[in-house]
C-alpha cells in the first residue's frame, strides 16, 4: 500500500542530512573488512529508476490492547514525538547504507506495545518491493514486561533488476519478550541491502529467525546488542541458494552487561554455482562478567561449483566468560548415502533425507507452534526449488 507522508521538520532534516552523508560516503570495496567476499564495484544506485514498495501490516486485535501497530507515514502524525525519540537510535547515519535509507524511505511500519501487553497474535509485514531502488523502515519497540512476536517477508514485485535497502530497528525493553522473523525471499536479479540492529534492555528476551533465500547480491547485517543485565537472544538462520546467487550474512552478539546469554546457530544449503559467506562476531564488553556466548554456521554443498566461507570471530575485553564457536562447510557425507542406499532408498530420497537431517536440527531451536511449522514449511519450499 502506498503511503503519503506528512513530515515533521526533524524529519525533513533528517533527510537532509541522509542524502548529505550518502554523497560523502562512498560505497565499501573489497578491501574494507568484512566486504572481502561480496563485490560491489558494479553497483550504481544512480542508475536504478526510483520505486515505492507494496507493503501490507496486520495485526489482528492488536489495537484493542493499547498497541500501535500502523505504517510509519501515518506514525508520523499520530505519535511523532515516539518516532521522534527512537526511530534511527540503534544505527549509525554514518554508515553509508543507513544514510541512504535516511535520505530515501517513504515505506515503513510502527511496531508498539505498550508495558505489560502482551499480543495474542503474530504482527505480519508483507513487503513487495519493485523492480527499481526502494527502501523500507521497520521500527519495533517493546516495553517493559510487553510480549510481542512479529514475522516480516520481503519479496519481489515480478522479475527484473532491483534494489532494496531496508533498515530495521528493535528495542527490547526490560523483562520483555520478542520472537521475530525476518524471510528475504527477493527476486534472483536483486541486490539487498538490509542493517538490522536490535537492542535487550534487562532481562529482556530476544528469539529472532532469519531466513534468506532470494536475491542476487548483497549482504545482511545482524546485529544484537545484549545491553541490559541478565538479557538472553537466540538467533536462528538458514539460507538456502542455487543458480549464481551470492548470499552474506554478517552477524554480530555484542554484550554489553553482565549476566547475559546469546546462542546463534546459522545453516545452509548451496546448489549449483551459488556461493555464501557468513561472518560471525562475538563481542563482550569491558565489565559484561559472567557472558555465555555460543554461535555455529554449516554449510552443505549440494555442488561442486558450490562454495561457502564461515568465519567467527570473537572480541572479548572480560575475564569471566564462555564463549564458543564453530564452523563447517562439507559436501554431502558419501557414507551417509550408502547406508541409506543399503537400506533400500533411492539415491534422490537419500540426498533429500540427509538434506532433510541436516535442516531439521536448525527447525527444532525454534519452541513448537505456528513459527516453527512456518519455517519447516518455508524450507520445504525452497528444497523443493533447488533440488
Amino acid at each position: 500500500m502506498a503511503e503519503t507522508l506528512t513530515e515533521p521538520s526533524w524529519l525533513v532534516e533528517r533527510r537532509r542530512k541522509g542524502a548529505s552523508r550518502a554523497q560523502e560516503l562512498p560505497l565499501p570495496d573489497q578491501k574494507a573488512k568484512g566486504w572481502e567476499f561480496t563485490d560491489l564495484s558494479a553497483l550504481r544506485f544512480e542508475s536504478f529508476a526510483v520505486g515505492e514498495v507494496e507493503a501490507s501490516i496486520e495485526a489482528d486485535g492488536a489495537a484493542g490492547d493499547g498497541a500501535v501497530v500502523m505504517p510509519l507515514s501515518v506514525a508520523n502524525d499520530q505519535h511523532g514525538e515516539l518516532l521522534r525519540e527512537r526511530l534511527g537510535s540503534l544505527v549509525s547515519a554514518d554508515d553509508p547504507f543507513v544514510a541512504r535509507n535516511d535520505a530515501a524511505w517513504r515505506q515503513g511500519a510502527l511496531v508498539y506495545v505498550p508495558a505489560g501487553v502482551r499480543l495474542a497474535e503474530p504482527v505480519r509485514i508483507e513487503v513487495a518491493a519493485p523492480a527499481a531502488a526502494s527502501a523500507w523502515r521497520t521500527l519495533i519497540i517493546l516495553e517493559e514486561g510487553a510480549e510481542a512476536e512479529v514475522w516480516e517477508r520481503w519479496a519481489s514485485e515480478g522479475e527484473g533488476d532491483a534494489l532494496l535497502n531496508a533498515v530495521v530497528e528493535i528495542r527490547v525493553g526490560d523483562g520483555a519478550r520478542l520472537g521475530y522473523v525476518s524471510a528475504q525471499e527477493l527476486s534472483q536479479d536483486a541486490w539487498v541491502f538490509a542493517t538490522q540492529r536490535a537492542e535487550l534492555g534487562r532481562d529482556g528476551s530476544l528469539d529472532w529467525t532469519a531466513l534468506g533465500f532470494g536475491s542476487g547480491r548483497g549482504k545482511v547485517r545482524m546485529e544484537t546488542n545484549l545491553a541490559g543485565e541478565g538479557s538472553e537472544a537466540r538467533v536462528t538462520g538458514a539460507y538456502a541458494g542455487n543458480g549464481g546467487q551470492h548470499l552474506d550474512y554478517d552477524t554480530t552478539q555484542e554484550h554489553s552487561a553482565a549476566h547475559t546469554t546469546s546462542d546463534l546457530a546459522f545453516r545452509g544449503i548451496l546448489a549449483d554455482r551459488s556461493t555464501a559467506v557468513w561472518r560471525g562476531m562475538i563481542k563482550v564488553d569491558p565489565g559484561a562478567q559472567q557472558t555465555d556466548a555460543f554461535q555455529e554456521c554449516r554449510n552443505l554443498l549440494l555442488s561442486h561449483d558450490a562454495h561457502a566461507d564461515a568465519i567467527p570471530g570473537l572480541e572479548i575485553l572480560a575475564n569471566d566468560v564462555r564463549c564458543t564457536h564453530a564452523a563447517a562447510v562439507a559436501q554431502i557425507d558419501r557414507d551417509q548415502l550408502f547406508y541409506l542406499s543399503s537400506r533400500g532408498l533411492g539415491d534422490q530420497d537419500a540426498r533429500r533425507l540427509v538434506i532433510d537431517g541436516f535442516l531439521q536440527a536448525l527447525v527444532e531451536r525454534l519452541p513448537a507452534g505456528e513459527a516453527r511449522d512456518s519455517m519447516s514449511a518455508a524450507l520445504e519450499r525452497r528444497l523443493e526449488e533447488i533440488l
